[in-house]
C-alpha cells in the first residue's frame, strides 16, 4: 500500500528498486505502467510477464477502550497473488505502441469471524485492474511524448457483522450484512522523458482521477427479525446505496543518470489526491433519494524514493532502492475499513540475462507502517454505542515479485 491503496508492486522490477527513477528508466515493457513515454527506449518487439505474492502483517490487539466482546482481530493480510503483462512494440523510428494490464489499486482484509471490530468490517476488498493501450512518439534525440487510455475494472466486495442482541437479553449468533458490486471506470496515462545527454533521463508522468460508482443493496444473512425490523425502518434494507469514490490522480518527476557504464542514481518524486478519495458520494434510493458526501478527511500524499543500479557482471545487473510515503489519514481518522499510514520501503532485486533476448528478475521489498492506533464508535442498532479501541502494532508488508522479459 502506497500512499492509501495506490500499488508500486505489480510484479516488476520496480519491486527492488522502491520505484526509484520509475518515470525515467525506461528498461523494459512495464515503463507502461509508470511512464509510457519510455516506449521509446524499447526497440523492436518486447514483453514482459511478471507474477508476485504480497504478505502482511496486520494483527489489530484491541484496549480497555473497546467495549464489544471477541477477540483480536487475527492476521488480516494473509498471502495475495497479484501478476502483470506488459506488450511493447516499434513501428518505426518516431513511432511506439503498446499493451499494459496490471492491478495497482486496492486492498484485501479478512478479519477473525469472532473479533472485537466485527460490527464495523469483517472483511471487505477493494480491487482495480487495469487495461491500458498506449501510443509513444520520439520527437528527436532529446524529447519523446506518451499517451495511454486507461480502462479500469474496479470490484467492491464488504461484510459486517450485526449484533442479533444489542441488549444482552438472549445469547443470538451474530447476522450481517454484505455489499458487493463492479464497474469501469476511465482516464489517462501522460508521460514525456527529457534526455540532455546519453545516460541522463528526466522523466514526468500524470494520471487521471477514476470514477468508479457501485450500486447494491445491503444483503442481510441471519438477522433477528426485530432487529432486521429496525434497519429496516432506518432506510438501511431494502434500498440501494450507490457509492461514488474516485481514484486519485498522480503526479511523478522521477531522474535516472548514469555515473559510468557500472553505476547509475535514480530518484523519484510523487504526489497522489488522496483528498478526493476521501469524499465518498452516497444515494440512497428509498422512494425518497437522498444525496450526500461522507468525508473521511483524507489528505494528499507525498512520495520519495532514491536508489542506484549496479551492473556487476555484463549477464547480471544489482538493483536497490528505499522509498517514503506519508499518510493519507491522521491517527484520528484512521478506520478499521482502510487501515492505513505513512510507510517506509526498503527494495532490492536482481536482474540476470539468459540470452541475448531473455532476461529474468527476481525482487524483494519490505513495506513498513509501524503502530496504527484506531478507536472507532457507532450506535447501530438500534440505539446500542459500540466502541473498538486498540492497534496495530508493527504492521509491515513484503512483496516478492518475478518477471521474464522477451525480445524480439
Amino acid at each position: 500500500m502506497a500512499g492509501g491503496l495506490m500499488l508500486y508492486e505489480i510484479g516488476t522490477d520496480n519491486v527492488g528498486l522502491a520505484n526509484a527513477g520509475a518515470a525515467a528508466r525506461a528498461q523494459g515493457p512495464s515503463t507502461l505502467a509508470s511512464n509510457v513515454a519510455g516506449l521509446i527506449y524499447l526497440p523492436g518487439t518486447q514483453i514482459t510477464a511478471g507474477a508476485q505474492m504480497l504478505h502482511g502483517n496486520l494483527e489489530f490487539s484491541q484496549d480497555a477502550g473497546s467495549n464489544i466482546p471477541g477477540g483480536d482481530s487475527g492476521n488480516a493480510m494473509e498471502w495475495a497473488p497479484g501478476g502483470s503483462l506488459f506488450v511493447s512494440h516499434q513501428l518505426d523510428e518516431h513511432w511506439y505502441v503498446g499493451f499494459a494490464t496490471y492491478g495497482d489499486f486496492g486492498l484485501n482484509i479478512d478479519y477473525d469471524d469472532d473479533w472485537s471490530g466485527r460490527y464495523f468490517l469483517q472483511d471487505g476488498e477493494l480491487i482495480g485492474m487495469t487495461l491500458l493501450p498506449s501510443l509513444a512518439y520520439r520527437l528527436d534525440d532529446h524529447w519523446s511524448f506518451g499517451l495511454g487510455l486507461r480502462a479500469m475494472y474496479g470490484m467492491i466486495d464488504s461484510m459486517l457483522a450485526v449484533d442479533n442482541n444489542p441488549f444482552d437479553i438472549l445469547d443470538r449468533p451474530d447476522g450481517s450484512l454484505e455489499y458487493s458490486d463492479n464497474d469501469w471506470g476511465y482516464g489517462v496515462n501522460l508521460g514525456v522523458i527529457y534526455e540532455p545527454q546519453p545516460g541522463t533521463r528526466i522523466g514526468v508522468t500524470y494520471t487521471s482521477e477514476i470514477d468508479l460508482d457501485f450500486e447494491d443493496s445491503l444483503n442481510p444473512e441471519g438477522l433477528d427479525r426485530g432487529v432486521a425490523t429496525v434497519l429496516a425502518n432506518r432506510g438501511v434494507l431494502g434500498a440501494n446505496t450507490q457509492l461514488d469514490m474516485q481514484v486519485p490522480q498522480t503526479l511523478t518527476v522521477s531522474l535516472y543518470h548514469a555515473l559510468n557504464p557500472d553505476w547509475a542514481l535514480l530518484a523519484s518524486v510523487g504526489w497522489q489526491d488522496w483528498s478526493t478519495f476521501g469524499e465518498i458520494g452516497v444515494q440512497l434510493d428509498t422512494g425518497d433519494p437522498r444525496e450526500t458526501t461522507l468525508d473521511a478527511n483524507y489528505r494528499d500524499t507525498w512520495h520519495l524514493s532514491l536508489g542506484t543500479q549496479y551492473q556487476a557482471t555484463p549477464l547480471l545487473l544489482l538493483n536497490f532502492g528505499a522509498a517514503y510515503d506519508s499518510s493519507p489519514v491522521s491517527d484520528h481518522n484512521r478506520t478499521l475499513t482502510v487501515p492505513m499510514s505513512e510507510n517506509w520501503r526498503l527494495g532490492t532485486g536482481v536482474t540476470y540475462a539468459l540470452d541475448k533476448q531473455t532476461s529474468f528478475n527476481l525482487s524483494y521489498e519490505m513495506v513498513w507502517m509501524g503502530d496504527m492506533p484506531i478507536t472507532q464508535e457507532k450506535a447501530f442498532p438500534p440505539n446500542d454505542p459500540k466502541r473498538v479501541s486498540g492497534e496495530f502494532e508493527d504492521a509491515w508488508i513484503q512483496a516478492l515479485s518475478g518477471s521474464m522479459t522477451w525480445r524480439f
